[in-house]
């Protein structure tokens, strides 16, 4: 379903919903359109609806529901992720599953929330997509950051994996390589260590901890401390 234009004069971010729950879209819309600086352009009820409308109305910002029908959410983030650089995609779901998580970051969401979150927290996890953020249920990341530093998420595929694949399961050079403290830093944050319990276990202060993560979460080009965690550790920079 297309939205009417854009608002003379208004230059607004532009919103794409895909969900097949009426009451919920409505409510989305009724959230997201009201801002002055975002819009609802378009909504769709199916996975293979949200790509069409993606080729129509180019969004900024594609709000993907997890399941839907005739396409499902991660196959529909697939395909516009491939399709359309700039579209981003905030994935939601009803389901508190750090393995839906994972499943979404790789295909390409840049966030992923639950549904039952607060109306505000819903708004700002939109706006951080547009500026560059990657907002992410935290109880879920860290559940993620646990399992996968835990070796319990897809071992299968270290099963099938052989020499011949090792160097492309090597770390990715970062633009700015961290140095050995910030691993360590990096480390004991993906543990869920506060940075006074950082600050005790490296024998420094507490702000020099807290630049060293400052630090970390610019090189990773993540927005706070859980997301720079879950990357490094999805990136395998916390491996071996």
């Amino acid at each position: 379903m297309d939205h009417n234009g854009p608002r003379p004069g208004v230059d607004r971010s532009r919103i794409l919903i895909a969900d097949d729950h009426p009451l919920f879209r409505l409510a989305l819309v009724h959230i997201l359109d009201a801002p002055s600086d975002l819009e609802v352009v378009g909504e769709a009820t199916n996975g293979r609806e949200a790509v069409e409308l993606c080729h129509r109305l180019r969004p900024d910002v594609v709000l993907m529901d997890v399941n839907l029908p005739v396409m499902d959410g991660l196959e529909a983030t697939r395909e516009i992720k491939g399709q359309f650089a700039d579209a981003s995609v905030l994935m939601l779901s009803g389901y508190a599953d750090h393995r839906i998580l994972l499943e979404a970051v790789k295909a390409g969401a840049e966030g992923y929330i639950l549904k039952r979150c607060h109306p505000n927290y819903m708004l700002d996890s939109v706006r951080r997509i547009l500026g560059g953020g990657t907002p992410l249920d935290q109880e879920l990341a860290m559940q993620l950051i646990r399992d996968l530093a835990g070796g319990h998420v897809q071992q299968q595929d270290d099963e099938v994996s052989d020499v011949h694949s090792e160097p492309s399961r090597r770390p990715p050079l970062l633009s700015q390589p961290l140095t050995n403290r910030e691993l360590e830093v990096l480390r004991l944050l993906a543990q869920g260590r506060t940075n006074r319990e950082i600050a005790r276990e490296l024998l420094v202060s507490v702000g020099t901890v807290k630049a060293y993560v400052q630090r970390i979460i610019v090189k990773l080009e993540v927005s706070d401390r859980t997301q720079a965690a879950v990357k490094a550790t999805l990136l395998g920079i916390l491996s071996g």
